[in-house]
């Protein structure tokens, strides 16, 4: 199984002026949109109590583009999807004291609190399931949990590569492409944390294992089984958990699986009421996308290593809570 390069036949290719976005969104929750210039030209950079920068956010993602272009010299790589929430609001001194209505655009300020990105690779893609996938590398900044009011010290990002899946722009990412605690104090180190995961990652065995989850079903008895014990899940005590399935998604998500199960028109039950895993694991990595920006990665590969072990407990005639 190869990642295939689309760039030998005339209209697939997309000339350097035609590159853009990647379409859809990767997250909902409370995000909106925005561009990188708008990072760079409208927002002020946070500081600590040294008064010592943070890394900004678009110095993360111009650093994470980076490394992709020096990593796949050769392929077409769109613009960074960005998304931002917990927009943080100010003023400049001089408009102390004026009402709200009467600022001008000028005297106002702005940051946002979280961001998180991704940057497709178009023409590196995979047909995985009868749903085909595309190549994406992107990370995440969330300032609330750095401790700005202390001095500078090492910054936190979390960097992911995966695949988006183009029927849906659910992320595909699992544990072993993704670090959610680099910490670092110069963006030269992180330019080696995002250059050490890409050369890391396994990119066929992670289509691999994501390939062998239509091999196994749940039949709708086994389904609804299931979605209780996820249910009950999130209710055991420490003790509990030992020794059971890892799993992050709350108790809203689990329900928006339960109805996508009926009515999503890509991953619902077939005709026979089952669900094979593929379309369970993609159902689950939607309902994430009303994660906030700070948990949504950990969820979402949380997600796949969830329902892998369903897959094994099922190959392998194993017990497993969730199932049995």
């Amino acid at each position: 199984m190869e990642l295939t390069t689309i760039n030998n036949i005339k209209n697939q290719v997309i000339a350097k002026e035609e590159v853009i976005t990647s379409s859809g969104n990767f997250i909902g929750a409370n995000t909106k949109q925005v561009t990188l210039n708008h990072l760079k030209s409208k927002c002020t950079i946070p500081v600590y109590s040294d008064n010592e920068t943070t890394i900004a956010h678009s110095q993360f993602i111009d650093a994470t583009r980076e490394v992709v272009e020096s990593n796949f010299s050769d392929v077409t790589i769109l613009e960074p999807n960005i998304r931002i929430s917990h927009i943080i609001k100010g003023r400049i001194p001089s408009a102390v004291g004026k009402a709200v209505k009467d600022l001008m655009p000028d005297e106002k300020t702005i940051y946002y609190q979280r961001c998180a990105f991704m940057i497709e690779l178009p023409t590196l893609t995979e047909n995985v399931n009868n749903n085909t996938l595309s190549l994406t590398i992107g990370g995440v900044r969330a300032l609330n949990q750095e401790s700005l009011y202390s001095k500078r010290n090492l910054e936190k990002f979390k960097v992911f590569i995966g695949f988006k899946n183009m029927v849906c722009c659910n992320l595909c990412i699992s544990t072993d492409g993704l670090k959610t605690d680099i910490r670092v104090s110069s963006i030269a180190e992180l330019k080696d944390k995002i250059n050490e995961l890409i050369q890391e990652f396994d990119i066929q065995r992670f289509l691999g294992n994501m390939e062998r989850l239509s091999r196994f079903n749940l039949d709708e008895l086994q389904f609804a089984h299931t979605i209780g014990k996820m249910r009950m899940y999130q209710h055991l005590n420490r003790e509990e958990k030992v020794g059971k399935l890892s799993l992050l998604m709350s108790d809203n998500q689990i329900g928006t699986v339960v109805k996508e199960y009926y009515n999503d028109p890509n991953f619902s039950r077939s005709n026979d009421r089952n669900i094979n895993l593929w379309n369970f694991y993609n159902l689950m990595t939607s309902g994430n996308k009303s994660s906030y920006i700070d948990s949504n990665l950990e969820r979402n590969a949380n997600a796949f290593d969830f329902v892998s072990g369903l897959a094994n407990s099922m190959q392998n005639h194993t017990n497993n809570w969730f199932l049995n």
